[in-house]
């Protein structure tokens, strides 16, 4: 599966290695992702997603039901 965190839909950005003398070299930004079982209380089973650390804030924040439906919303849910 790719590194994209499903509740925000945050994915790997790209940039440069910047060495001393200025010389620039491509690099890849990878999303803090990682993945987390969460009991979901209204379909009353366990939820496996690959999340960021915004995600679970996200999560903590607005519960696990209704962060799930706002990333459905935007398409970042695949499932």
């Amino acid at each position: 599966m790719s590194k994209i965190c499903q509740i925000t839909g945050k994915k790997a950005m790209v940039g440069n290695n910047v060495s001393h003398s200025k010389r620039r070299t491509k690099r890849k930004f990878d999303v803090n992702l990682f993945t987390k079982k969460f009991y979901w209380v209204e379909q009353d089973c366990w939820v496996s997603l690959n999340i960021s650390a915004a995600g679970l804030r996200t999560i903590n924040k607005l519960g696990l039901d209704a962060a799930i439906k706002k990333a459905a919303e935007k398409g970042h849910l695949n499932a």
